[in-house]
């Protein structure tokens, strides 16, 4: 069995890591749908993620959830006790207005409807998982959410998340996750495709 290198290995994210991981996020949603859809400037796109990304870990993710990254790429899981908790309080939400301007509304909308399709069950919500496509290809995106996958199986507890990007369907049902729908989002936004992974028996994984 090859080791993985060193290199894509998750580590905990600190405070500290916080440019890091926004420069990272910022490269590896640069062609997602909805972040297209949610900076639609392609000049200033980039660094609109950046802070977006960073905002959001600063503010929510590294105290409310469980944060790694390796060289190439960051991973934000919410565990179930942490879910309330992790809704951007009224600061937060402030700062990403500013970030989205005119978006900001749309964003909001898509927040609510992508909420509202979620489980009820307990679960561990994995919020957000991106490799810098320089890097892609190299096992980082893979390893973060083995890593995600281990915890919550060792849990007993299922998984979920959202894609808006169709290509990433295959890599995720590669790990046991199954599609359960679509979701619209309004005006005129990008599809989402909620999946849900069953936990694993450690034998099984």
């Amino acid at each position: 069995m090859t080791r993985m290198s060193m290199t894509n290995t998750p580590k905990t994210a600190t405070i500290d890591d916080a440019a890091t991981i926004g420069r990272t996020l910022a490269r590896a949603f640069g062609d997602d749908p909805m972040m297209r859809w949610f900076f639609p400037a392609v000049a200033s796109r980039e660094a609109g993620l950046g802070r977006y990304f960073t905002t959001l870990f600063t503010r929510q993710y590294v105290h409310h959830g469980v944060c790694e990254y390796t060289g190439s790429a960051a991973a934000f899981w919410v565990p179930p006790g942490a879910q309330d908790k992790a809704v951007p309080d009224a600061g937060t939400v402030r700062e990403l207005s500013e970030i989205l301007g005119e978006r900001a509304p749309l964003f909001r909308q898509a927040a609510e409807e992508a909420a509202a399709a979620g489980p009820r069950e307990p679960h561990w919500y994995l919020a957000v998982v991106g490799a810098d496509p320089a890097a892609q290809g190299r096992g980082h995106g893979a390893a973060l959410l083995r890593s995600g996958l281990a915890k919550a199986d060792a849990e007993g507890l299922p998984v979920y998340l959202e894609s808006s990007r169709p290509a990433n369907l295959p890599f995720y049902e590669h790990f046991g996750f199954t599609v359960l729908g679509e979701v619209q989002l309004p005006g005129g936004g990008p599809v989402l495709w909620p999946m849900r992974r069953a936990p694993r028996h450690p034998a099984d994984a």
